[in-house]
């Protein structure tokens, strides 16, 4: 792994706190409890962060995002860890019912809010809702939506990362909020195959996590996802091109739940 590729991230690390150090600074100055409140802290900075990094990951993967969303989403869509609400646009309109963007960084409703009503969804029309809880909280995501398995499609745009507890999060939502025949679609980075990637992986988080509100790089997301079981269909693929020598090793899926 060639020494640049060790320490790149750095330079995303670097453009995290020059897009939100001072408005975080400035919003501690106004409420200085805030540095007793680390999670609410750490929300404010990532606001900041996503509205600089969100624009530029979504162009990205852009095209990924269209070959596993367009075709597949379809009726009660959740969107956890919604962030700006990008994925509003790789919806067919035509086969979705309602939108659900669960994200708890209610610093970011207003850009998930503006990008739905662009699309013509609309709270009033209960055809769209924001849910503020976490991804692990089930229990409010079924009370939300009405009760037991709920929704037709979940989808996870590089989230999973920064779910507690993810793979236990994972369970949850598929046996719980999942419907039979329902479908989870993801886009994740992941724990790379090679040991020694996977090391500078675990090096980084700790602090790469401080800056992108606990994000952590080499999670088998991927993994945890094929052993709940019970899917009746299931695919997992690599970005084209894309070296296992990268330290965002990327992996999409489509998973289809059984009866």
């Amino acid at each position: 792994m060639p020494l640049l590729q060790r320490f790149g991230l750095l330079c995303d690390l670097s453009y995290a706190v020059r897009f939100a150090f001072l408005p975080t600074i400035k919003q501690i100055f106004f409420n200085p409890s805030l540095l007793f409140r680390p999670a609410s802290l750490s929300h404010i900075f990532m606001s900041h962060v996503w509205i600089f990094f969100g624009p530029v990951v979504d162009e990205n993967s852009g095209r990924e995002k269209t070959k596993l969303i367009t075709p597949h989403a379809f009726g009660v869509v959740l969107d956890i860890g919604a962030g700006h609400g990008h994925t509003v646009k790789y919806l067919d309109m035509s086969r979705v019912t309602k939108y659900v963007a669960l994200e708890p960084n209610v610093h970011m409703h207003a850009e998930i809010r503006r990008a739905a009503n662009a699309a013509g969804l609309h709270e009033a029309d209960g055809n769209f809702v924001i849910l503020s809880c976490g991804a692990e909280d089930t229990a409010s995501i079924m009370t939300v939506l009405g009760g037991y398995q709920p929704v037709d499609t979940i989808i996870s745009i590089l989230t999973l990362c920064s779910v507690p507890k993810p793979q236990e999060a994972i369970k949850s939502l598929v046996h719980e909020v999942l419907k039979p025949h329902g479908e989870l679609l993801f886009f994740e980075h992941v724990e790379s195959p090679l040991p020694h990637i996977a090391w500078w992986q675990r090096f980084w988080t700790p602090i790469w996590s401080l800056a992108f509100d606990g994000c952590s790089l080499g999670l088998p997301t991927h993994k945890w996802v094929q052993e709940v079981g019970g899917w009746e269909q299931e695919e997992v693929w690599g970005l084209d091109g894309e070296s296992e020598e990268h330290m965002f090793l990327h992996r999409s899926g489509r998973f289809v739940k059984g009866v």
